[in-house]
Protein backbone atom coordinates (compact mmCIF):
# COMPACT_ATOMS: atom_id res chain seq x y z
CA UNK A 1 0.00 0.00 0.00
CA UNK A 2 1.13 3.59 -1.15
CA UNK A 3 0.44 6.67 0.21
CA UNK A 4 -1.07 9.63 -2.03
CA UNK A 5 0.96 12.74 -2.06
CA UNK A 6 0.82 14.86 -5.21
CA UNK A 7 -2.35 17.47 -4.89
CA UNK A 8 -3.72 16.14 -8.25
CA UNK A 9 -4.37 12.46 -6.95
CA UNK A 10 -6.41 14.04 -4.04
CA UNK A 11 -8.27 16.16 -6.05
CA UNK A 12 -8.96 13.11 -8.38
CA UNK A 13 -10.12 11.28 -5.74
CA UNK A 14 -12.35 14.24 -4.46
CA UNK A 15 -14.83 13.82 -7.80
CA UNK A 16 -14.59 9.65 -6.24
CA UNK A 17 -17.65 8.44 -4.30
CA UNK A 18 -17.54 9.66 -0.67
CA UNK A 19 -19.24 8.03 2.68
CA UNK A 20 -19.27 10.10 5.69
CA UNK A 21 -18.77 9.38 9.18
CA UNK A 22 -18.88 10.77 12.51
CA UNK A 23 -14.60 11.43 13.23
CA UNK A 24 -13.73 11.16 9.43
CA UNK A 25 -14.85 11.13 5.65
CA UNK A 26 -13.95 7.91 3.37
CA UNK A 27 -13.33 9.12 -0.63
CA UNK A 28 -12.73 6.25 -2.93
CA UNK A 29 -11.76 6.24 -6.68
CA UNK A 30 -10.75 3.06 -9.00
CA UNK A 31 -7.69 4.05 -11.44
CA UNK A 32 -7.06 1.96 -14.79
CA UNK A 33 -3.51 1.63 -14.26
CA UNK A 34 -1.89 -1.91 -12.43
CA UNK A 35 -0.77 0.23 -9.46
CA UNK A 36 -0.91 -0.27 -5.99
CA UNK A 37 -3.96 0.40 -3.54
CA UNK A 38 -3.32 4.03 -2.46
CA UNK A 39 -4.64 6.06 0.34
CA UNK A 40 -4.17 9.59 1.24
CA UNK A 41 -4.76 11.55 4.76
CA UNK A 42 -5.31 15.31 5.02
CA UNK A 43 -6.97 17.47 7.88
CA UNK A 44 -8.40 20.89 6.93
CA UNK A 45 -7.10 23.72 9.38
CA UNK A 46 -10.72 24.55 10.94
CA UNK A 47 -10.49 21.73 12.96
CA UNK A 48 -7.78 22.95 15.32
CA UNK A 49 -4.25 23.65 15.70
CA UNK A 50 -1.58 21.58 14.22
CA UNK A 51 -0.68 19.72 16.75
CA UNK A 52 -4.52 18.66 17.00
CA UNK A 53 -4.43 17.83 13.08
CA UNK A 54 -1.47 15.68 13.65
CA UNK A 55 -2.52 14.11 15.94
CA UNK A 56 -6.03 13.26 13.87
CA UNK A 57 -3.98 12.35 10.93
CA UNK A 58 -1.80 9.46 13.12
CA UNK A 59 -4.77 8.09 14.32
CA UNK A 60 -6.08 7.97 11.11
CA UNK A 61 -3.31 6.28 10.17
CA UNK A 62 -3.07 3.47 12.89
CA UNK A 63 -6.89 2.71 11.51
CA UNK A 64 -5.60 1.97 8.21
CA UNK A 65 -2.71 -0.17 9.64
CA UNK A 66 -5.30 -2.12 11.44
CA UNK A 67 -7.92 -2.50 9.09
CA UNK A 68 -7.90 -5.53 7.32
CA UNK A 69 -6.10 -5.61 3.52
CA UNK A 70 -9.28 -7.51 2.19
CA UNK A 71 -11.65 -4.13 2.66
CA UNK A 72 -10.08 -1.94 0.49
CA UNK A 73 -9.37 -3.08 -3.25
CA UNK A 74 -6.33 -3.25 -5.43
CA UNK A 75 -6.12 -0.55 -8.26
CA UNK A 76 -7.90 1.89 -5.91
CA UNK A 77 -7.12 5.29 -4.24
CA UNK A 78 -8.74 6.34 -1.14
CA UNK A 79 -8.41 9.62 1.13
CA UNK A 80 -9.34 10.01 4.44
CA UNK A 81 -10.35 13.20 5.94
CA UNK A 82 -10.41 13.73 9.45
CA UNK A 83 -13.07 15.67 11.47
CA UNK A 84 -12.12 17.12 14.90
CA UNK A 85 -14.68 14.31 16.44
CA UNK A 86 -11.57 11.85 15.95
CA UNK A 87 -9.75 13.37 18.76
CA UNK A 88 -11.93 12.13 21.09
CA UNK A 89 -14.03 9.65 19.42
CA UNK A 90 -12.93 5.73 21.17
CA UNK A 91 -10.83 4.33 18.81
CA UNK A 92 -12.60 0.30 18.38
CA UNK A 93 -15.45 3.00 17.39
CA UNK A 94 -13.98 4.65 15.07
CA UNK A 95 -11.84 1.41 13.34
CA UNK A 96 -15.79 -0.55 12.84
CA UNK A 97 -17.10 2.90 11.14
CA UNK A 98 -13.95 2.51 8.99
CA UNK A 99 -14.61 -0.84 7.83
CA UNK A 100 -18.71 0.17 7.61
CA UNK A 101 -17.46 2.98 5.41
CA UNK A 102 -15.33 0.92 2.64
CA UNK A 103 -18.37 -1.26 2.78
CA UNK A 104 -20.68 1.27 1.66
CA UNK A 105 -18.11 2.81 -0.73
CA UNK A 106 -18.14 -0.49 -2.03
CA UNK A 107 -21.82 -0.27 -2.72
CA UNK A 108 -21.70 2.92 -4.23
CA UNK A 109 -18.98 2.17 -6.98
CA UNK A 110 -21.29 -0.94 -7.86
CA UNK A 111 -24.12 1.33 -8.34
CA UNK A 112 -22.53 3.58 -10.39
CA UNK A 113 -20.78 0.92 -12.24
CA UNK A 114 -24.19 -0.75 -13.02
CA UNK A 115 -26.03 -0.43 -16.60
CA UNK A 116 -28.79 1.71 -16.68
CA UNK A 117 -32.07 0.17 -17.62
CA UNK A 118 -33.43 0.83 -21.34
CA UNK A 119 -37.20 1.32 -21.27
CA UNK A 120 -38.98 -1.30 -23.21
CA UNK A 121 -41.34 -0.43 -25.85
Amino acid sequence: MDRLRQRADFLAVANGARVNSGAFVLQGRRRDDNGPIRIGFTVSRKNGTATERNRIRRRLRELVKRLEPVSMHAHHDYVLVGRRAALTSDFAAMLDDLRSAFRRLERQATKSRAPAATPIG
